[in-house]
């Protein structure tokens, strides 16, 4: 994920996921689709101050019987080809693979297409994908192993396992838990962190400067923090004595068989049976650069297959045990199936909310079922769901290498829908689609900076911009002038910006990685004498930490 965008920043894709799936949620059941989750304002660090031991989740209600019946559902998995065929026909996405899980035996488990355009490679059931943020609920899992093995809480401080780690509120630094964390009401504004990645950080620099992002209220808001979450996994890493990477493999992919799944980047890129990412570019599907998430393995960075996760999926379908054996203590997992916050209020009186639990999207369909779900989507390539429903003893993953066009979430809404009504009431993919291409739209500055307006203000002359600029969170900004005119450096490789003139003293540059948005404005502030003394970058300002002051 996924779900809001600010005029100066594209809603990353990894924060679509929300979206998809909460309205996933909401309507295969035949409920109406909550609104899309708005983004909690930055502001004054707010405090509320119950326990940090106290759970703040709710006990969930009676589940009710199950209304599937074995020939519902087999007839649901015996259309399932032609949904995706006809979903990849529509959409052009090269690859996908799905799975099914009933009654803790495979129902369906299948690859369609390719793995990389222009090549032969078809995708299978053992074809690695790019999990994107359905790493979230797989590392939830982890965590619940680690808990119920007694060597964390879910309501332990961070500060108990980290104690470098800070936020901007002294009270909040020493009272936010793992579970808040990892229910994203941290305060935390959505997507913290995300744009340093893009910039080359890595982890540690990232995880470090969180304390610099403002606050909203704590435990109050919900706001989708990628690095947030990344920070209580690597805490309960550090609390194991081992690498977040390792403490996966150990407790959950070894003990499940899932012998081609990793948090570690290297291991995808190792993987010769791997689906490539894919972008579209004029109406066509190329295949792009793969995004290297590792800063954020957690909560973005596993890559799997169909056949591994399907014994995920059985594991959690099972309270825990898988092939007769407890791999997961039963109270540990179950905490992360309930609702922990409120990330979408109902947009009509008889709607429902929607909630996040510990890496899982929570709801309660028309018939009171739990239904717990997640999306992941790289912009730069991948696109990945997953829907379970506890009570029917059910769940499907669906995995693409195409950018998030709604092709996953339309696969497993329409799935449902044939297994509870006998036929798709809804044309799900059109749905999906139109809601990621109004996000995609809407991420866009509000200014049109690929022409100056008419009688713009000319430039002062390039010396006057050229220097070294200075700003905590982001590190320094250079800006050169050359033949080619002015550039901009940033970040801890020193990415370059060629800088356009636009009007008087703001120029614009294009955007760069998961979450580019085209040309973004970049304005100078001019002192005395005329020279530059500080330098704003809108892509960066969202949370107004975007202003760079001229190094003296």
């Amino acid at each position: 994920m996924e779900h809001h965008r600010r005029h100066s920043q594209a809603v990353p894709a990894t924060a679509v996921l929300g979206v998809a799936v909460l309205l996933l949620s909401a309507c295969a059941g035949g409920g109406t689709p909550p609104p899309l989750p708005s983004g909690a304002a930055a502001g004054v660090p707010a405090r509320v101050t119950p326990s940090p031991r106290v759970t703040l989740s709710a006990e969930p209600p009676t589940e009710p019987p199950p209304s599937l019946t074995p020939a519902r559902v087999e007839a649901a998995v015996s259309r399932l080809d032609g949904v995706v065929r006809d979903t990849m026909a529509r959409t052009g996405v090269p690859g996908m693979a799905v799975t099914v899980v009933y009654r803790d035996r495979v129902a369906y488990l299948k690859g369609f297409g390719v793995r990389r355009v222009g090549s032969p490679g078809a995708v299978g059931p053992d074809t690695v994908f790019q999990l994107a943020s359905v790493s979230k609920p797989l590392a939830s899992t982890v965590v619940a192993a680690a808990v119920g093995e007694g060597a964390v809480s879910w309501d332990d401080p961070v500060v108990e396992h980290d104690p470098g780690f800070a936020l901007a509120d002294p009270w909040v630094t020493r009272h936010v838990t793992v579970a808040d964390l990892f229910s994203h009401r941290s305060g935390l504004p959505d997507h913290a962190g995300d744009l340093l990645e893009d910039l080359g950080y890595r982890r540690a620099y990232i995880l470090d400067h969180l304390r610099y992002e403002p606050l909203s209220p704590f435990r109050v808001t919900y706001a989708y923090t990628n690095f947030g979450f990344t920070e209580a996994a690597v805490a309960v890493a550090r609390a194991r004595r081992t690498t977040w990477e390792e403490l996966s493999a150990r407790t959950l992919y070894e003990p499940l068989g899932m012998n081609s799944t990793s948090s570690d980047f290297s291991a995808y890129e190792r993987a010769p049976d791997r689906a490539a990412t894919h972008v579209k570019v004029g109406g066509r599907w190329e295949p792009g650069d793969a995004r290297d998430p590792q800063a954020q393995s957690p909560a973005g960075g596993a890559s799997s297959t169909a056949r591994d996760l399907t014994s995920w999926i059985r594991l959690q379908l099972a309270g825990g045990t898988f092939g007769g054996r407890r791999v997961v203590a039963p109270s540990a997992l179950g905490r992360t199936h309930l609702p922990h916050i409120v990330s979408s209020a109902p947009r009509a009186p008889y709607g429902r909310p929607g909630f996040y639990g510990l890496g899982w999207n929570v709801d309660y369909d028309d018939l009171g079922r739990l239904r717990l779900s997640h999306s992941g989507a790289f912009s730069l390539g991948a696109a990945t769901t997953v829907t379970m429903l506890p009570s029917e003893g059910l769940g499907i993953v669906v995995l693409t290498n195409g950018q998030p066009v709604g092709a996953p979430e339309a696969v497993a809404a329409t799935f449902y829908d044939i297994a509870q009504h006998g036929r798709r009431t809804v044309d799900w993919l059109g749905l999906f689609g139109g809601i990621f291409a109004r996000m995609e739209q809407a991420g866009r500055p509000r200014t049109d900076y690929a022409e100056p307006p008419p009688g713009a203000a000319p430039a002062r002359p390039p010396a006057a911009y050229a220097g070294t600029y200075a700003n905590r969170y982001y590190g320094p900004l250079t800006v050169t002038s050359g033949a080619g005119g002015l550039v901009m450096r940033l970040g801890p490789k020193g990415f370059r910006f060629p800088l356009r003139h636009y009007a008087g003293d703001t120029f614009s540059c294009a955007t760069r990685g998961e979450n580019a948005t085209g040309l973004s404005g970049v304005r100078f502030t001019a002192g005395p004498g005329g020279r530059a003394r500080a330098v704003t970058v809108e892509s960066l300002n969202h949370t107004g930490l975007g202003t760079f002051t001229r190094h003296p």
